[in-house]
């Protein structure tokens, strides 16, 4: 099982030339609720990470062991995060772009290139790629994607102590029947996305 990870995380070259990788993913842009999180990730070749892959792959035992881990092993890491009221604002997109350009600028190293989760890079002041199904083929945005899923989740569990009739610990704020229950029988709180469609809905503005 953990060859054939570590033989995914080798199906993308990384480009030669430079010495400091960051890896970049987001956490959280389908949920109804909450920040989108982002991170950053310089791993340190000489103190290799056996088991990253996707965080969406990994049990939740697994992330949480891997996820100290990571903090203490990497060269630098970093989480970034726009709220509910900014992604309303800007809309979820530019809230992630700006979400990984925060969580960039927050290492303690910067790095000489980037490599994003996806199809699409930030601006940032030095050379980003972009790399579909990236946290699947870097080791650098597979941490970043555990970092980050683990962030969001506990943030998820907190708000579940301050509104346990919402069951944010089960559904972490995504579009569930459960959460729509919650939300016809409940209301909205301050921390939903009110230009997410099934908020606005329930807030009577569409």
């Amino acid at each position: 099982m953990t060859e054939k990870k570590d033989k995914v995380l080798e199906s993308f070259e990384i480009p030669a030339g430079y010495s400091l990788i960051a890896g970049v993913d987001e956490v959280g842009r389908g949920p109804l609720v909450g920040d989108v999180v982002t991170a950053a990730v310089i791993l340190d070749p000489n103190q290799p990470i056996a088991g990253l892959t996707d965080s969406k792959k990994l049990s939740e035992k697994k992330r949480l062991a891997l996820f100290p881990e990571i903090q203490q092993k990497a060269l630098a890491w970093s989480i970034g995060r726009c709220s509910a009221q900014e992604i309303d604002q800007l809309n979820i997109f530019q809230a992630t772009m700006l979400a990984m350009q925060r969580a960039v600028a927050g290492l303690a190293i910067q790095p000489d290139l980037v490599l994003i989760d996806g199809n699409k890079t930030p601006t940032l002041p030095m050379n980003a790629q972009a790399v579909v199904k990236g946290d699947l083929r870097v080791a650098q945005i597979s941490a970043a994607s555990i970092l980050a899923k683990v962030v969001r989740d506990q943030e998820m569990e907190m708000l579940d102590k301050i509104y346990p009739q919402f069951g944010f610990a089960q559904h972490k704020g995504y579009p569930t029947k459960a959460h729509f229950a919650a939300i016809e029988q409940y209301g909205v709180i301050d921390q939903h996305r009110r230009s997410f469609a099934p908020v606005k809905r329930a807030l009577g503005l569409q």
